[in-house]
Order: C-alpha cells, then structure tokens, then sequence
C-alpha cells in the first residue's frame, strides 16, 4: 500500500499531537473514501421556528441509552440554536433529495425550509415529512472537537419513512447505493 504524504513530519503548531497529517487536502480525500449517509439535522428557535443544516458526520454511539453523535461545525448558526435549546431532530435523506442536501449546506439559510412537509417530534424539534428515517433527541453532552461540536444526542423518538434508497455521499459528491444488501 503506497503511503501519500510527507516522509518526514515538519514542525507542528504548540500543542498538536504527534502523529498528526499536516496535509488538508490529504485528509479530506483519505476521508472521503469513506461513504457516508446524508442527515439534515434539524431544531426549533425560541419563536418555534425551524433550523437546520445537512451532516454526514452522524452515527449510533450506545444501545443503552440509546445514544447517537452529531457533528456540527461551530460556525453553523443553526449549532446555536440546538445548544440553546438542547434539542435536535436528524431525517434520513433519501436518493432523490440531492437537492435538499446542497439547500441545507448553503451558506445562506433563508429558503432551507421551503416547500418541505415538517413532522413535529415528542422531543420538539420538527423532522422531514419525506424521511427514509428519522431520530428525535435531547442534547445528552456536547464537547468541542477542532473545528466541530459533536452533539450526543439521546434518541426520544424515532421512526421509519416509507421504503427507499438512501443518498450517500462519496469522494465528495452526492450518489446512491447501487446494490442494496439483503436485510
């Protein structure tokens, strides 16, 4: 196997662990080798309006409790709306909401929200009515992780939307499964 990278470490910033890859965009291709489902992660302001942002960094963490992890760049404005509430919803996207993936991961979040069908959780935070599948959850711990929050979330409700193929996102593009594997 060809290692990629530099032969030998250069100097590290003050605190930065050994063994850590210098090379972004080294990383982020390694990464995204790894194929993901896509989320749209979802919470309510204070005057019940939604938020949300799309996530692929999302995975089950504990069956007791039932437990989940987010990630979610400290930049999000949506980020600060779930800490302050302690709340947030995660739909499973199917393989024709491409669409709505790129729409939540804009910059600009004024028409995330539009034309879609909201299905309100015991937990609070609203899901998309048209999810493969969905989690609603209250904030369980939060701690910060570079550049990221990750959110653990423990799951108050949760369910199924009606079957289909999931999007999946891959070598940072957007596709889907081309073979589903037998349950």
């Amino acid at each position: 196997m060809e290692r990629k990278g530099p032969k030998k470490p250069g100097r590290l910033p003050t605190g930065t662990p050994r063994g850590i890859v210098e090379d972004a965009e080294l990383f982020k291709d390694v990464m995204s080798r790894f194929p993901t489902g896509v989320t749209i992660v979802t919470g309510k302001d204070v005057s019940g309006a939604p938020v949300g942002f799309t996530a692929n960094a999302v995975a089950s963490v504990s069956l007791s409790p039932r437990l989940i992890l987010v990630c979610a760049d400290k930049a999000s404005e949506s980020l600060a709306v779930l800490l302050r509430t302690r709340s947030f919803a995660v739909s499973v996207l199917r393989a024709e909401d491409e669409e709505i993936a790129i729409r939540f991961s804009a910059d600009v979040p004024d028409n995330r929200f539009l034309d879609l069908e909201l299905r309100p959780t015991e937990g609070g935070p609203p899901v998309l009515e048209r999810a493969l599948a969905w989690m609603s959850c209250r904030v369980w711990k939060e701690f910060e992780a570079g550049d990221h929050v990750v959110l653990i979330g423990a799951v108050v409700d949760a369910g199924l939307g009606p079957e289909g193929q999931p999007l999946v996102f891959f070598r940072r593009a957007y596709g889907t499964i081309d073979a589903t594997p037998r349950a």
